[in-house]
């Protein structure tokens, strides 16, 4: 039985991240500066350790790269073409997060040069990361016409037109506003707040919050949250 073991090839395991932020108007994903020339960029990323889980990782490097705790982290895909780093044989688990920007506190050094990038005008991306932010956008999509996912991106109270930005920016399309208020408030997911939102209209908007207990009892429930299913994108997210 040892022997088995002693006859296979040692590979690295490299867990990188798709981070996704909101701004209030657009979808943004935050990449760092590797040196690798002046021009290519990386996703958020680091090594797996030989005492971790391969979740407990993927935790570890986001909080030492950006500070952020307690957000919206999922598995999405094992990426292991032998020639996808060439470098060293290395296998990659990829991750995809959800923060607001606006709780983004930079805990990274300068020489990382971190920065956020429209989803939909990112610089040339390191290996087959493009491929990764593809699968990421994919699968968010999915997840936010089905389940309740995606209030990570925004602040704790919100109006229903910040909302919509999100789907908007999200799906890269602009909704009906009557369809996608009427469809999102019959999810009875949201709190009605007493405050408005000023200095926007004369009117205002009122304020929501998620009813937390509904949210998480819901999570993995099918909801169908877009108003209308076959409504397409303007495009795609322009990676090859």
């Amino acid at each position: 039985m040892l022997d088995q073991y002693k006859n296979q090839h040692p590979y690295l395991v490299a867990l990188d991240s798709i981070i996704f932020g909101f701004d209030g108007e657009s979808l943004n994903v935050l990449l760092v500066k590797r040196g690798v020339d002046d021009e290519t960029w990386s996703l958020m990323g680091g090594w797996l350790q030989p005492h971790e889980g391969l979740g407990e990782a993927a935790h570890r490097i986001l909080l030492e790269l950006t500070g952020l705790t307690n957000v919206y982290l999922e598995q999405l895909h094992v990426f292991g073409d032998p020639n996808r780093d060439p470098i060293a044989r290395t296998i990659s688990v990829a991750y995809f997060a959800l923060v607001n920007v606006a709780d983004y506190a930079c805990a990274i050094s300068e020489t990382h040069q971190a920065r956020w990038f429209s989803l939909y005008d990112l610089p040339p991306l390191l290996f087959d990361h493009a491929q990764m932010v593809e699968l990421a956008i994919a699968r968010l999509r999915y997840k936010a016409s089905q389940h309740p996912i995606g209030f990570e991106l925004l602040p704790e109270k919100f109006t229903i037109p910040q909302l919509k930005k999100l789907y908007d920016a999200i799906y890269n399309t602009e909704f009906d506003k009557r369809n996608f208020s009427r469809k999102i408030l019959s999810t009875n997911l949201l709190i009605k707040l007493d405050e408005k939102q000023k200095g926007f209209s004369k009117k205002g908007a009122y304020y929501y919050q998620v009813d937390t207990a509904k949210y998480e009892e819901l999570t993995h429930s099918f909801l169908n949250f877009i108003p209308n299913s076959n409504e397409r994108t303007k495009s795609d997210t322009g990676q090859g």
